[in-house]
C-alpha cells in the first residue's frame, strides 16, 4: 500500500523527470489574491503568472499545495467530521504551465501520472469535458483509449473556468473514478452525481481564452495549463476505501486522539469527533506555522472558530483536560517532512493550542448550560432563538456554526433570522457609545466604513508586499475617487502596512494598479480600520479597484530596529536603575527612538555607558525574536511588561528576545519580555548598533532616553570621530592625546583669564590711569564713587570687595560702561549696613541710568541701566542718598 506520503512524492518526482520545477507550497495566506481568505487550489500562488503580470525562471512547475476551506464562498466546515472527503485542510497536487504545453500534452501526463505511476486501474476511470471541445475528447480517445460513453460531454458551467467576470478562461476536463456499484451514486451530469461512486480525483483547467466585457472571447496568445488532484481523495481509493479518514495519514492522527482520550475511535456515536479533531488539528496547525493567530476577527477569527469546534468535540468525547496542542508531535511526524514549517514552529503550535483550549474551557461549561436551559424552555423539535444563539456568541464566544454544530446532534436548528436581528441592534447600541466618546464628527466616517465592511486584516507581520482589494476611497471627510494630484485615504480589505500604534510611527509605500500609481505617505488606525493616506500621482483611485500594496523596506526596517532596541533598552534600565523604571512614552521612528521612563534624576555618565554596553550586547548576542499569543493575565504571570498607554483585550501579543542566566518567561532565561503589537527584527542582531544620545528631563519624575540604531547610529559615530580629528587638528596633537592637550589648553585659558581679570582690576583701582583713587567723605561716610572701563559686569564685585579692604569703614559705588549699557555695584562695610543698605544705593544710580530696581544684599548690591552716560548724576544720586541719613 502506498502511504499518502509516497503518493505525494511519486507525484512530485514523476513532474520533476517531465521538466517541471519542484515549487514549494505557497502560505496559506494569499499574497496575491485579496479576494480569497485562505489558498484554496494550487494555482493561487501562481495567478499572476497566469495573467502575464509576473514572470520566473520556469515555463511549468508542480506543487503540493496546502489548502484551506472553511470560511468565505469556500466553506466546508459545517461537513467535515459528518462525510467522506470533506475538509477544512486538503492538499492539493498540480501541475502547470505558463504558455508552455497545452492540451496535447497535459491530457497524457495526467493519464500516464494516474495509471502508469499510481497503478489506478484505468477500467475503473472515466472523464468529462466541456460539451464543445471536441479537441480534448479526441485526445481522450487517443491517449487513454476510453469509448465515448465514458467520455462525458458537459454543457454547464461546472466544466468551464473563469477567474472573473473579464480575463483568463477556458474548458475543464475531469477524471472520475468508479468505486463500484455497491456505493450509491450515479455518474457526473446524472441526477445521482452527488453520490459516493463516483470520485472526482483530477481537474484539468485549459486556460484557453480571455474574455472581455461584452461576454466576447478571443484566443489567448500564451495558453496555459493549471490542474489540480486531490492527494486525499487519491489516496483513499489507492488504499482500497472510498473514505478520506481511513487513510493511512489521517488515521494516524484518529488513532492519536483516541489514545490521548481512550474512547475507541470506531464506536458508535463516536467516530465523528475524532475526524473532526484530526481535520482540525490539521487546519488550525498549518494556520498557525503561516503567522495566522486566532482573534477576533477576519482570518484570525476563522482559525479560533475551527480550534473551538474542535475542542467541543473533545469535551464531547469526555476529554478533561485541553487534548489539541498534545496531538501536534504527531501531526509533525506524520507531515513534517514535507512541510518543514510545521516542525520549525512545533512549540509556538502547542502553545497557542493549549492557551486557546484552557480559556475556552473555562467558558464551554456554562455556555452549553445555557444551551441546554434554553432548550429546555423550547417545544420539541423547535429552532433555538436567534437572540439565545447571539447571547451565546457574544458572552461566551461560540460562533453561530459552533451552536449549530451543537444542535445537529439534537436534530434542531438556528433562527438564524433572529441571530442577524440581535448582531445588528448590538452595532446600533456600538454606535450610539462611540458616539459619546468625543470622536469628532468628521471620524463618524471610519465607524460607518468599519460597519460595512469589518475590520482591516493586518498582513504585515509577515509580508511587506501583499494584493488587496479597495473598500473606500475618502476626500475631504465623504467616500469618493481621487484623480492624479489629489490626497485621500483608502481603506482596503487587508494590508502589510502598520499603523501608528503603541509610539511605532506608521508605515509608508507604494499603491499599484492598472494604470495607477500613488504614494503611501502615513498609515493610522480607527474603528478597527487601517487608513493610508494617499496622494495620487496616476490614475484615479476608487473603491472596488484590485491593488498591490508595497511598503518602504528601507524605512520599515529602520523602524523594526529602533523598536527592538527600545524593548532592549527598557529592560537594560531596569537592570542598572531598578525595578522602578517604567515605560511613560515611546517614539520609534526610522531616524532614531525616544523612551520615557520613570526615573526621578538624571542618569550619570556611568550608567548611560553601562546602559548602552548591555543593549549592545544583546544586540551581538543575536539571539531570535519570538512573538507568542497570549491572554493579558498569563503574559503578566511569566513577567512581561505592559507598555504605558497600551490598551489591550482578551489576547496580546508578547514579544520576548534575548537570553540571559536569570530573566524572566517561562523558562527563567528570556532578557526582554513585553506585550507589544509593534513590528519587530528577526534576529536582535539585525539592530546593528546601539549608539546613546543621553537622557534629559522630560516631566517631573521622568525622564526621557534618545539613541540611535543600525545605519544611523555607524553615520553619528562617523561624525563624532571626523569632529575629533579636526580637533585634533586644530590643537596639534594625535587623536589619543587630544584629552589631555584640551585639558592642558584649558587650564592655561583659566591662568591667562584670571590675570586678565587681576591687571583689570588693578587698573581700574588705579583708575585707569596708574593713581590711587580717592574716597570722599560725606556725612561721615567715606565713599569710594568710580566710572570704570575695560570690566565687566561680573567683575565689579570683586573690585567693590577691594576698595571696602582698603578703606576699612566706607561705601563704594562702582558704574562699568559694558559696550553701550551701565553694570552697578555698591557695597558697605559691616559698620555701615544698619543705617544704609548697598541695595538702596544701586537702586538710586540705577535710575539716573535709565535703569530699574536693582538686588543684592545689605553689604553687596547690583544692578544695571541702559547707557553709562548719566554715570555723574547716578553717583550725585548716591551722594544725595547718604547725605539725606
Amino acid at each position: 500500500m502506498q502511504s499518502v506520503n509516497d503518493i505525494r512524492s511519486t507525484f512530485l518526482d514523476y513532474f520533476r523527470r517531465q521538466g517541471h520545477e519542484v515549487v514549494a507550497s505557497s502560505p496559506l495566506v494569499p499574497r496575491n489574491d485579496p479576494t480569497l481568505l485562505f489558498a484554496n487550489s494550487g494555482m493561487v500562488q501562481f495567478k499572476n503568472l497566469f495573467t502575464g503580470l509576473e514572470t520566473r525562471d520556469y515555463s511549468r512547475a508542480t506543487t503540493s499545495q496546502k489548502c484551506v476551506r472553511a470560511g468565505g464562498k469556500h466553506n466546508d466546515l459545517d461537513n467535515v467530521g459528518y462525510t467522506a472527503r470533506h475538509h477544512t485542510f486538503f492538499e492539493m497536487l498540480g501541475n502547470f504551465s505558463f504558455g508552455d504545453y497545452f492540451k496535447s500534452d497535459a491530457i497524457p501526463f495526467a493519464w500516464e501520472m494516474v495509471t502508469k505511476e499510481l497503478g489506478i486501474n484505468k477500467d475503473k476511470l472515466l472523464v468529462t469535458v466541456y460539451h464543445t471541445d471536441d479537441e480534448a475528447a479526441e485526445l481522450w480517445k487517443k491517449v487513454a483509449g476510453l469509448p465515448d460513453d465514458r467520455i462525458i460531454r458537459i454543457a454547464t458551467n461546472d466544466n468551464f473556468w473563469m477567474m472573473g467576470p473579464t480575463g483568463p478562461c477556458g474548458p475543464c476536463s475531469e477524471i472520475f473514478y468508479d468505486h463500484g456499484d455497491h456505493i450509491w451514486g450515479g455518474p457526473p451530469g446524472t441526477p445521482e452525481e452527488d453520490g459516493d461512486r463516483f470520485v472526482e480525483i483530477w481537474n484539468l483547467v485549459f486556460m484557453q481564452y480571455e474574455q472581455f466585457e461584452d461576454g466576447s472571447r478571443k484566443d489567448l496568445p500564451n495558453q496555459s495549463i493549471d490542474t489540480g488532484m486531490g492527494l486525499e481523495r487519491v489516496a483513499a481509493l489507492m488504499q482500497g476505501t472510498n473514505d478520506n479518514y481511513a487513510t493511512d495519514l489521517m488515521r494516524s492522527l484518529i488513532e492519536a486522539s483516541a489514545h490521548a482520550t481512550g474512547v475507541d475511535p470506531d464506536a458508535e456515536g463516536q467516530a465523528v469527533h475524532h475526524r473532526v479533531i484530526a481535520d482540525h488539528l490539521r487546519s488550525t496547525s498549518f494556520l498557525l506555522a503561516d503567522g495566522v493567530m486566532p482573534s477576533s476577527d477576519g482570518r484570525g477569527y476563522v482559525l479560533r472558530r475551527i480550534m473551538r469546534r474542535a475542542m467541543r468535540h473533545a469535551h464531547l468525547l469526555g476529554a478533561k483536560d485541553p487534548l489539541m496542542h498534545r496531538l501536534v508531535p504527531a501531526l509533525v511526524q506524520q507531515m513534517g517532512t514535507a512541510f518543514p514549517e510545521l516542525a520549525q514552529a512545533q512549540s509556538l503550535i502547542q502553545e497557542t493550542l493549549l492557551s486557546e483550549e484552557t480559556r475556552f474551557r473555562q467558558t464551554l461549561d456554562r455556555g452549553l448550560k445555557l444551551l441546554d436551559d434554553e432548550l429546555d424552555g423550547l417545544p420539541e423539535g423547535a429552532d433555538l432563538p436567534g437572540a439565545a444563539a447571539f447571547k451565546l456568541y457574544d458572552t461566551y464566544g461560540f460562533p453561530l456554526d459552533l451552536t449549530q454544530d451543537a444542535l445537529r446532534e439534537k436534530g434542531r436548528g438556528v433562527d438564524t433570522d433572529g441571530f442577524d436581528s440581535a448582531m445588528a441592534e448590538q452595532k446600533a447600541k456600538a454606535r450610539a457609545a462611540w458616539s459619546g466618546t468625543g470622536e469628532s464628527a468628521d471620524s463618524a466616517i471610519w465607524f460607518d466604513l468599519a460597519d460595512t465592511h469589518g475590520a482591516t486584516d493586518f498582513l504585515g507581520y509577515d509580508t511587506e508586499v501583499a494584493e488587496a482589494q479597495v473598500l473606500a476611497v475618502v476626500v475631504d471627510g465623504a467616500e469618493g475617487q481621487a484623480e492624479a494630484g489629489q490626497t485621500a485615504t483608502v481603506i482596503t480589505n487587508q494590508t502589510p502596512f502598520y499603523a501608528e500604534s503603541g509610539g511605532q510611527v506608521g508605515d509608508s509605500g507604494v499603491l499599484l494598479g492598472v494604470g495607477l500609481r500613488a504614494q503611501i505617505t502615513d498609515t493610522r488606525k480607527a474603528a478597527g480600520l487601517f487608513l493610508h493616506d494617499v496622494t495620487v500621482e496616476e490614475g484615479t483611485l476608487a473603491a472596488g479597484l484590485p491593488v498591490s500594496l508595497t511598503v518602504d523596506h528601507a524605512r520599515r526596517s529602520q523602524i523594526r530596529a529602533n523598536h527592538s532596541a527600545t524593548h532592549l533598552l527598557h529592560e537594560a534600565l531596569r537592570q542598572h536603575l531598578g525595578d522602578h523604571v517604567a515605560q511613560r512614552g515611546s517614539l520609534n521612528a526610522p531616524d532614531r527612538l525616544r523612551f520615557d521612563f520613570s526615573h526621578s534624576k538624571g542618569m550619570s555618565a556611568e550608567e548611560i555607558a553601562a546602559v548602552e554596553a548591555e543593549v549592545n550586547a544583546f544586540i551581538r548576542q543575536n539571539s531570535k525574536v519570538e512573538t507568542r499569543l497570549m491572554t493579558p493575565d498569563d503574559a503578566r504571570a511569566i513577567g512581561a511588561q505592559a507598555l504605558f498607554g497600551e490598551k489591550y483585550g482578551d489576547e496580546v501579543r508578547v514579544v520576548s528576545m534575548g537570553q540571559a542566566e536569570t530573566g524572566k518567561g517561562a523558562d527563567g532565561q528570556t532578557y526582554s519580555l513585553e506585550l507589544c503589537g509593534g513590528t519587530h527584527v528577526r534576529q536582535t542582531g539585525d539592530i546593528g548598533l546601539f549608539v546613546s544620545l543621553g537622557d534629559s528631563a522630560s516631566s517631573a519624575g521622568v525622564r526621557r532616553f534618545e539613541a540611535l540604531t543600525g545605519e544611523a547610529a555607524r553615520q553619528y559615530l562617523l561624525e563624532q570621530d571626523q569632529r575629533l580629528a579636526e580637533v585634533a587638528m586644530a590643537v596639534k596633537a594625535p587623536v589619543a592625546e587630544v584629552p589631555a592637550r584640551v585639558k592642558a589648553l584649558m587650564e592655561e585659558r583659566k591662568a591667562l583669564s584670571n590675570e586678565v581679570t587681576q591687571l583689570r582690576q588693578q587698573l581700574a583701582m588705579a583708575g585707569g590711569g596708574g593713581d590711587a583713587v580717592e574716597s570722599k567723605e560725606i556725612n561721615g561716610v567715606a565713599l569710594i564713587a568710580q566710572v570704570v572701563s575695560g570690566v565687566t559686569g561680573k567683575d565689579l564685585p570683586g573690585l567693590v570687595d577691594a576698595h571696602k579692604e582698603k578703606l576699612g569703614s566706607g561705601a563704594v559705588l562702582l558704574i562699568a560702561d559694558t559696550g553701550g549699557k551701565a553694570a552697578v555695584a555698591a557695597g558697605l562695610s559691616k559698620d555701615l549696613t544698619e543705617k544704609l543698605s548697598a541695595v538702596d544705593m544701586v537702586r538710586a544710580a540705577v535710575a539716573e541710568l535709565g535703569g530699574k530696581g536693582g538686588g543684592g544684599r545689605p553689604d553687596m548690591a547690583q544692578g544695571g541701566g541702559a547707557s553709562a552716560q548719566n554715570a555723574e548724576a547716578a553717583i550725585a544720586a548716591v551722594e544725595t542718598l547718604i547725605g539725606g541719613l
